[in-house]
């Protein structure tokens, strides 16, 4: 466990890295994206978007961990691995829904998360046009707004034929097997939403959506910086499989509480399988 006063310094490092996250991302938004296709020549790929703003937050968050904490590693979606093996490792997703952002919907989300010894202890989910940073570890969870703070406590007490469902794109990210099992999730549930990417995660860590599942594409930095915010809001986690969530990504299931977690295990494990190499 990080003790009080570094857990503290920690807690405000991320308000800082998402500030600036916020400072490149924000004049891009809605303008001139300089949209790039991350699999262009590769014959029959999935288009997959990069834009200035993705390259530009992370660089920016780099910088400033480079600067305040030089021993610490990084791994980030856009520029790769540095001391991954470190005992402090930062894993970033500068933007989180980069199809989202494209599309000028802000459901799109800067994702950071901090690793000790290899298990993250802390995460960020921010949302700089809506001015909303997600902050959690496993003594609790907040959201910072520019009006101020307040806790996040995830809804507990829903069982699945009341609950509202989420994930980002079924027929663009699942595997047939895991759509199978995904539509007979969303046949029991009350709601289903769909295209929020990590933005849903914190909606159940606020008690807002009562489930999120996602399929074995995620990497470690689309999952990570959630799992300590799930923790410090009471929400329980877990893979299509019911195994705790590991460092490689793949499948996940956020739940409100372990019962409506139970619930979806039930249904989805038919379809659980490792994650997707990277």
């Amino acid at each position: 466990m990080l003790s009080p006063d570094a857990l503290q310094a920690y807690d405000d490092f991320l308000i800082e890295l998402n500030r600036a996250a916020g400072e490149v991302i924000l004049p891009i938004f809605r303008a001139d994206l300089g949209v790039e296709d991350k699999h262009a020549g590769v014959r029959g790929a999935d288009f997959d978007p990069v834009t200035r703003a993705d390259k530009g937050a992370e660089a920016a968050i780099r910088r400033l961990i480079a600067e305040h904490y030089p021993d610490h590693g990084v791994i980030g979606e856009e520029y790769g691995e540095d001391r991954p093996d470190a005992d402090f490792v930062w894993v970033l997703d500068p933007i989180d829904g980069t199809r989202a952002f494209v599309a000028g919907l802000p459901v799109w989300t800067t994702l950071i998360a901090l690793r000790r010894q290899g298990v993250p202890v802390l995460g960020s989910i921010g949302q700089s046009f809506t001015g909303e940073i997600f902050i959690g570890h496993a003594g609790g969870a907040r959201v910072q707004t520019r009006e101020g703070s307040r806790p996040l406590k995830a809804r507990a007490g829903v069982a699945l034929r009341d609950a509202v469902i989420a994930t980002t794109d079924p027929e663009g990210y699942f595997l047939p097997e895991e759509i199978a099992v995904w539509r007979t999730l969303r046949a029991r549930a009350r709601i289903a939403r769909f295209g929020c990417d990590a933005y849903a995660y914190a909606m159940v860590a606020a008690g807002q959506i009562d489930l999120v599942a996602e399929g074995a594409a995620l990497k470690c930095w689309d999952i990570e910086a959630a799992l300590p915010i799930m923790a410090g809001a009471g929400a329980a986690t877990s893979t299509w499989s019911g195994a705790p969530i590991g460092d490689a990504g793949g499948q996940m299931i956020f739940a409100g509480s372990a019962a409506l977690l139970d619930e979806a295990v039930s249904v989805l494990q038919p379809a659980a399988r490792p994650p997707f190499a990277a």
